[in-house]
């Protein structure tokens, strides 16, 4: 039998909505309060909700910059590559869209390398915060603007020791 297991916690960008098996992470997403829930005994995370936790609230005090907490999302060949992808970029870096679909093999891409990307499921753990506007603007994130602005800020502090990026 399959069961998805969900807890919220707060971290220091706001509620996160982790939910998963008990194989692997499927969704990490931004709330902007945690849901009124029924009235239940409230019992503890499973271990790998409890790992995720574990290692988000790393990733925020900089004492981590990959995951190693099992995680998939399901989509097309194509979204999965993108994806992949984006776990390439390195902590503390951004991207362009262009340079995503470039990436990817395909310049022409663009619009659906940017759809993929706001279509992840996983914030945070597949790092689509990293990807900006060829600008260098900031530009469409699921979770919010300020919560991308925050993220990069943040990475950008601890990999070069910048405080403002934007």
């Amino acid at each position: 039998m399959y069961v998805t297991n969900t807890v919220y916690h707060s971290f220091p960008v706001g509620i996160l909505q982790i939910s998963g098996s008990d194989e692997q992470i499927e969704a990490i997403k931004f709330c902007g309060e945690r849901p009124a829930l029924p009235q239940e005994p409230v019992s503890s995370p499973s271990p790998l909700l409890q790992q995720c936790i574990d290692e988000l609230n790393e990733y925020f005090q900089g004492e981590r910059q990959e995951f190693s907490v099992p995680f998939s999302q399901s989509g097309t060949p194509f979204q999965q590559r993108v994806w992949k992808e984006l776990l390439n970029i390195p902590y503390g870096n951004t991207i362009s869209y262009l340079e995503l679909s470039k990436r990817l093999g395909d310049p022409k891409a663009i619009r659906a390398a940017a759809s993929t990307n706001g279509k992840n499921k996983l914030a945070i753990i597949v790092p689509c915060h990293r990807v900006i506007g060829a600008n260098r603007e900031l530009v469409g994130y699921a979770g919010g603007l300020p919560q991308k602005k925050w993220l990069l800020q943040h990475e950008a502090r601890i990999a070069c020791g910048v405080q403002t990026l934007f």
